[in-house]
Parts: C-alpha cells; structure tokens; sequence
C-alpha cells in the first residue's frame, strides 16, 4: 500500500490535512509501539499482559514479516500518532467462546487490531480511515474469508464506533456469567464505508 498523504486525494482517502497514512516500515516501529503501549495502559487500564501483547513489543515479526499482515501507522509533524494492523490469527478458544473461534479460523480469518489513536488526534476520521485501509489490503492479498475483530466496551467510543461500521457476532456480556465482557464485530470485505457525516465519538478500538 502506498502513503496516502492528506490534502492530495482528500475525496478518496478521507484523511484530514496534516495526517500522513501509510504501511509502517522498520524505522515506525518504536512510534507505533510508543502508542500501543500509552493505549493498553491508558485506555484499555490492562498494562502489558504478555500472552496479550507479545506483538507490540515486537510487531516487526507479527505484521511487517508476514505477507499476509500488515501494520498501518499515520503519521502527524514527524509523529507516529495512530496505528492499525490486521494479523492473520483468528479469535482462540477459551478464552473466546468456542463458537466463536470455529466461525473464525486462523489461516482464513484477517483480524483487525492495535486501531489506535492518540486522544490529541482523534475525531479527524483517523480511525475510520485505517478501518477502510485495513479493510481494502485484506480484500487485496487474498485468502481471507472473513474479517474479525473484537473491542472492549468499557472504552469510550469503542462499541459505538464499530456499530457503525460493524455487525456484531457476539455480545459475551450477554453471555451466563458475562464472558469477558467484550463484543465480538464481523466485517465485509472489502469495507464500505457509510457517508462521511456518520461518525462515532472519540476512540481507541480494541
């Protein structure tokens, strides 16, 4: 994927002027993982859980390695400020609930995940726009039947967000005992995205 720098096909990208998108490259590491952990820690209130979290300390091996992953970073003034990825590994059961696991094998199944956005620059479509960016290299490198993603509720924005964009799979607060307490979205590939006057309050996803 190639950088899309904002202002030059403002029309297609969607990107607000100033922000750069493009596919990370060894030298982004150290900023997308500088955002990732602000994220976890700040917004998402779990710290570092390695079983959780073992691709952010190293996402050169989960997403720039692979063919079939990838890492997305925007870039704002020389700074990593948000970050997206899609990893070729489906949902595990447990902790997810078996069902949800079958529906969504790894090898088939792109799951988006670390859409994450610096609260400084949120709500210029940032996320929005990684979602579609995301969306479009998974219908492109092939293979994938399906695109998964799951989010914590409990992050302003979050659930929102994805609802518009997203139907949900499972909801596991529903579920007895109220699973972990997050909801699990499918998306079509590739994304399409609603007009750009639909727009959900602040963000990180999960």
């Amino acid at each position: 994927m190639g950088t899309v720098a904002a202002g030059e096909e403002a029309g297609r990208t969607g990107v607000a002027s100033g922000y750069v998108l493009r596919t990370a490259t060894a030298d982004d590491l150290g900023g997308a993982r500088a955002v990732m952990l602000d994220t976890v820690y700040r917004d998402l209130k779990s710290g570092y859980v390695p079983r959780w979290h073992a691709d952010i300390i190293d996402p050169g091996t989960a997403y720039l390695r692979p063919e079939r992953c990838t890492l997305l970073v925007v870039e704002y003034g020389g700074e990593i400020v948000a970050t997206g990825a899609v990893r070729d590994r489906g949902p595990q059961a447990p902790p997810n609930p078996r069902w949800v696991a079958d529906r969504f094998p790894s090898g088939t199944t792109a799951q988006l995940c670390r859409i994450y956005v610096r609260p400084e620059h949120r709500r210029h479509g940032l996320a929005r726009q990684l979602v579609r960016e995301l969306g479009e290299f998974a219908a492109r490198v092939g293979g994938y039947d399906a695109l998964y993603l799951h989010t914590d509720p409990a992050v302003p924005g979050a659930e929102p967000f994805w609802r518009s964009l997203a139907r949900e799979v499972c909801d596991e607060r529903a579920l007895p005992g109220g699973g972990q307490g997050i909801v699990h979205f499918e998306l079509p590939i590739p994304i399409p995205m609603p007009p750009p006057g639909r727009r959900a309050g602040t963000y990180p996803a999960g």
